[in-house]
Parts: structure tokens; C-alpha cells; sequence
């Protein structure tokens, strides 16, 4: 993995609780933590979380023991990032652009083709002193939850049952489930498709039964949820790059000492590293195994990206008054910049 992989993890990553458990800290017993996120038992996020516990339990000593809760069993995205505010829970993995509800500054990340391909991610993205970073940790904070490293989830695709998607002039007609990003609704609108806003548990039936022609979520949930088994065509189009948040509830996070809040950082750095070292695999083998399952799976020619961007361009410009006009110039000098 290249040298810029190093900033893979910005800030601080800790652990925190409520008083009662500072105080039986103070008497040496064992503060209990608890941490959620929505991600698959075993997935790629979940290893990390595992690791995560494990690395802090062996470098506090037994001192701090954290309790996972995967799988959404303590709540989705956006309950969990509320619980962190109000302190009901110490931590979780979350998306942050999926909590544009709270703030629409959150999903200021899923600007289409802010880059194309993980060696851009990894310089854009995953640098502390970004725009990017710098957004979502400031609207993070807004709401009383301290992000504390960033980690990968996946590029963005298209699937549907209709025709191969192999440029933007394809996405005109097509009628796609998207989320409630507003930067991922107005790309597919600017391109000529029909965005349809539709909750995540009814669209496999949906793709069924044909009430929207295709989605656009990656390689891991399209395989993983078998959303495939009703689609003929995929695109890695690349749309749309999402990476998650560490976070823990400001209000017991202050309470942390410095050396353990040093712990807790360096104990991210290791397992948010290696969690984008697995997806990264992963995400090439369902791929594969997508294709293996009967859909014709394209891939883009340099032109056809270039169209792309050219449609995304325009979403940018479109968007400034939602994300600001200074945060989107100074996200462009950064990808220009990247790109010379």
C-alpha cells in the first residue's frame, strides 16, 4: 500500500464513559464500554471493531473493556450517532453519509467523482488537514460526538435490469433507488435518470418486481445482500466514494486521560489499517463472484469516466448552497491539485 496510506487515520481514536465508570476506575476495577455500528458480524468493519477492543484491552492492561454490539443491535446510523450525543453510548463505527438528517453537512463526502480509484482516495480522503476531514469533524462536533480516525466502506456502482451502463449518456431513463444524499440524488438526476428515494430493506423486492430498474450501491452490499440475483448489468462506475468515522460521545471522552486517549489512537491507526487492507481484497472478490452469479459486470474506458465527471462537475456548482461555495472551491484546489 502506498506511502499516503499513512494518513489513513486523522485525529484521535479513544475510548470513553460515563462517571460512574470513571469513578471505578478510580477504585481499579474495569471501566465497561460500549460500542455499536450496523455493519455485518465478521465483515471487514467488524474485524476492525474486534481489533479495536482487543488492541485497548491488552494496552490498558485489562483496564478498559469494550463490549460490541454489530449488526445494528443497538440501532442504525443515525440512532447511534444521537446516542453518542446524548452519551447513552460510548462509541461507534458509523457512516456519516448517512446521518445527513442531523446535518446535511455530513454527506458533503458523497460529491460525485470527488476521486476515482483508492490511490486518489488515499490522498484526498484519507489526508487529516482536508477539507474533507476537516467538514465532517467540525459538523461531527457540532453534535456532540468526537470523530476520531476514518476508515473505508466502499466505491459506489450501478446495477439494473435493463441495459449495460458503459457511459452517462446509459444512466438517461433509468429509474434507480438512491439514498438520501443529496450529492448521489442530483448526479443521477443531472445525468437524466429517475432518482427514487426508497428505504434500503424494500429494495431487493423491488428490484424484483421491477418498481425501480437498479440501485447504486457497491461491490459489498450488492453482493452481500444478493442484490445481484435481481440485476443483469453492474458498472464499477465509482461513483461515489464512502468511508466511515470512529466516534465517541464527547461527553465521556473528556473525561479520558491523556495517556490512555494515546492508546486509544495509535490502537486506530493499526486497526483502521488493516480494515481498508481487507475491503480492498474483498472488494475485488465480490466482483468477481458478482459476475460469477450471471451479471454482466462493464468496465469504464477513461473517456466514459471523463463524461462523468463532467456531469458531476456540474452537481458540484448546482450544490454550493447546500455545502457552501468556499468548502467546494477549496475541495477542488485539492483535487486539481492532486491530479497535476
Amino acid at each position: 500500500m502506498k506511502h499516503s496510506l499513512s494518513l489513513l487515520v486523522s485525529g484521535a481514536v479513544g475510548l470513553a464513559t460515563m462517571l460512574p465508570a470513571i469513578t471505578a476506575a478510580a477504585n481499579e476495577k474495569t471501566i465497561n464500554m460500549r460500542l455499536g455500528h450496523v455493519f455485518a458480524i465478521d465483515s471487514p468493519v467488524d474485524q476492525a471493531s474486534q481489533e479495536f477492543a482487543q488492541l485497548i484491552k491488552e494496552r490498558t492492561n485489562g483496564a478498559i473493556s469494550i463490549t460490541i454490539f454489530p449488526n445494528s443491535q443497538i440501532g442504525g446510523d443515525e440512532s447511534l450517532a444521537r446516542d453518542l450525543g446524548r452519551g447513552s453510548v460510548d462509541l461507534a463505527f458509523v457512516n456519516p453519509g448517512s446521518l445527513s438528517g442531523l446535518d446535511p453537512l455530513l454527506d458533503f463526502h458523497y460529491l460525485p467523482y470527488i476521486v476515482s480509484d483508492f490511490d486518489e482516495a488515499d490522498k484526498i480522503f484519507y489526508n487529516p488537514e482536508g477539507i474533507l476531514q476537516k467538514t465532517l469533524s467540525q459538523a461531527m462536533q457540532k453534535h456532540r460526538m468526537e470523530p476520531l480516525g476514518f476508515f473505508e466502506l466502499e466505491f459506489r456502482a450501478v446495477t439494473n435490469s435493463r441495459h449495460p451502463v458503459k457511459s452517462a449518456e446509459d444512466l438517461k431513463g433509468l429509474k434507480l433507488r438512491v439514498p438520501g444524499s443529496a450529492g448521489i440524488r442530483e448526479f443521477f438526476i443531472e445525468a437524466g435518470a429517475q432518482a427514487v428515494a426508497m428505504p434500503f430493506p424494500e429494495l431487493f423486492t423491488a428490484l424484483q418486481q421491477g418498481t425501480v430498474d437498479g440501485q447504486d450501491n457497491g461491490a459489498s452490499i450488492t453482493y452481500n445482500s444478493r442484490l445481484f440475483e435481481a440485476q443483469k448489468y453492474m458498472t464499477p462506475t465509482n461513483h461515489v466514494y464512502a468511508m466511515g468515522a470512529i466516534t465517541a460521545s464527547q461527553r465521556v471522552w473528556n473525561r479520558l486521560s491523556d495517556e490512555h486517549k494515546q492508546i486509544f489512537r495509535e490502537a486506530a491507526q493499526q486497526a483502521a489499517r488493516n480494515e481498508i487492507e481487507k475491503n480492498r481484497k474483498l472488494n475485488a472478490e465480490y466482483l468477481q463472484n458478482i459476475a460469477k452469479g450471471g451479471v454482466q459486470v462493464e468496465t469504464l474506458t477513461s473517456e466514459a469516466i471523463a463524461g462523468l465527471r463532467q456531469v458531476a462537475d456540474r452537481v458540484w456548482t448546482k450544490l454550493e448552497p447546500t455545502y457552501g461555495k468556499e468548502r467546494i472551491d477549496a475541495l477542488r484546489a485539492e483535487v486539481n491539485a492532486m491530479r497535476k
